[in-house]
């Protein structure tokens, strides 16, 4: 009971906080759509830094990368480190500095609105609004099933699946109305230094109570298929590389991180934040994913969710400190929702309901984005009640959807003669492709040994934006000096 007591308290402490930084936020922001959905592109290095480091990492720490770790070895560390301390580095340079220079020239607001005014097609915009939200839509409603399914078993029945999700959803709701991206860059900065503190927290604690960090990590030499020795078993180099190119492109092109590739407030900002990032990772991933390993060498079983780390801190910490991850890991997943419900918003707005009411009223069109928020929350709730199994399905393999999008926006953004007509080709093929392979039987998931049908479809993207470019005539409204002008900075 009192376990419980210290979890839910934090969760509502965590609200309160969020919600006067919301409050404050409001206060603070413009009634137009760019200090709404970008904070007037004004984030310095530390919030810029951790408001994306909180967003993309926040759940995936407490519960999913331990648990593969706890599964198949502290070998997951490369994986990860490599996708997101590395590429994903290398990424947010070659595209997000290019994007964020074409985005402050333009007044950009979202991928669909640059490549839209660079190709002079509405409808493209569209595409790319109604794919981005194809694929974020379910993974909202992860998030939310997630959240209804931690609140339930934190009050031990007491609070109801639907109670849980609809209250953290109507949470989410007011504070994003609220808040805007600045008050939810504050209040990521804050759970990503939390996140970070708790997690090096518990790996010193679990390590001091079993005989040290040696002792707990010679544990592993025991098990089947010797984990500590690397490469093999699940670790092939089809599936590191397959697995580290589609979650790192797919990152890139996830709305509420290449959203944030638009709001540094100087190339200085930029500069200094992609050392940093690979340095962030590290020490957070680490920590985190060698706890999951300990937990399989110390017989650890899994709680009811197949998650490892709470029992893990059960059996070697303070019930109270426990209770504080937990509830911190809940304050996360928050963390991320929030961002996806603004971004989904974002692309409601500028890239469908702009281009095809043709409205230009900007106090008008802020209103409408919180009014989108309120939509796209209520609807991916109400998907979250039902857990519609093809739904659950998309949202497993949105990373693999995401990246499809990556490499025709590569070649927009780098040769100006790419066409209207390679640009939609690229991304159509390799969109049709991975579907197929994802929903059709007779389509393989996987090529040649182990290479996901992610990176074939990513490959394929390319190949046809190249050559259907090149052997197509642009259109009088395509405008490639809009990228070309800042290509030098």
């Amino acid at each position: 009971m009192a376990e419980t007591a210290v979890q839910v308290g934090i969760l509502v402490g965590y609200m309160l906080v969020a919600l006067a930084v919301g409050v404050v936020a409001y206060r603070l922001t413009d009634r137009n759509p760019e200090d709404y959905y970008l904070a007037s592109r004004t984030l310095g290095t530390v919030v810029l830094l951790f408001t994306t480091f909180a967003t993309l990492l926040s759940a995936f720490t407490f519960f999913a990368g331990p648990n593969i770790s706890y599964r198949l070895g502290p070998e997951w560390i490369l994986v990860m480190g490599t996708m997101d301390g590395v590429i994903f580095a290398v990424l947010w340079y070659v595209i997000g500095y290019k994007q964020w220079l074409v985005g402050k020239a333009n007044g950009y607001l979202t991928l669909g609105e640059m490549l839209g005014d660079r190709f002079g097609s509405g409808r493209l915009r569209v595409l790319v609004a109604a794919i981005s939200i194809f694929w974020l839509f379910p993974y909202v409603m992860l998030q939310q099933q997630g959240a209804g399914t931690a609140v339930e078993a934190l009050t031990g029945g007491a609070v109801p699946y639907w109670a849980g999700a609809g209250g953290i959803t109507l949470f989410m709701i007011v504070y994003v109305t609220l808040s805007g991206l600045r008050g939810v860059a504050w209040t990521d900065t804050l759970q990503g230094l939390f996140m970070l503190g708790m997690v090096w927290a518990a790996f010193l604690w679990v390590g001091t109570a079993v005989g040290g960090f040696g002792a707990a990590t010679d544990t592993l030499r025991g098990l089947e298929g010797n984990p500590l020795a690397l490469g093999g078993g699940a670790y092939t180099p089809e599936y590191v590389i397959s697995t580290a190119v589609s979650i790192a492109f797919g990152v890139t092109m996830f709305p509420q991180v290449n959203q944030r590739f638009f709001v540094a407030k100087s190339k200085a900002v930029i500069k200094r934040t992609l050392p940093l990032w690979p340095v962030l990772v590290v020490l957070l991933f680490v920590p985190a994913f060698m706890l999951g390993s300990w937990a399989a060498g110390l017989g650890i079983e899994t709680d009811v969710n197949g998650n490892v780390l709470p029992p893990l801190l059960l059996e070697y910490t303070p019930t109270w400190f426990a209770a504080l991850v937990v509830a911190g890991a809940m304050a996360a997943m928050m963390s991320s929702s929030d961002s996806m419900l603004l971004s989904g918003s974002a692309y409601l707005t500028r890239d469908v309901y702009r281009p095809l009411v043709a409205d230009t009223d900007e106090r008008r069109e802020a209103w409408l984005g919180r009014l989108g928020v309120v939509a796209f929350a209520t609807l991916t709730f109400v998907a979250s009640l039902f857990q519609v199994g093809t739904l659950l399905e998309i949202g497993d393999t949105a990373f693999g959807g995401f990246a499809q999008l990556a490499l025709p926006v590569v070649v927009a953004l780098y040769w100006p003669r790419t066409t209207r007509w390679g640009i939609y080709a690229g991304i159509g093929a390799s969109q049709l492709f991975y579907l197929a392979s994802v929903f059709l039987d007779p389509v393989p998931g996987s090529y040649l040994g182990g290479w996901s049908a992610a990176v074939v479809g990513m490959l394929l993207g390319l190949v046809v934006t190249v050559a259907v470019s090149a052997t197509t005539t642009p259109s009088t409204a395509e405008d490639p000096s809009v990228y070309e002008q800042v290509g030098a900075d």
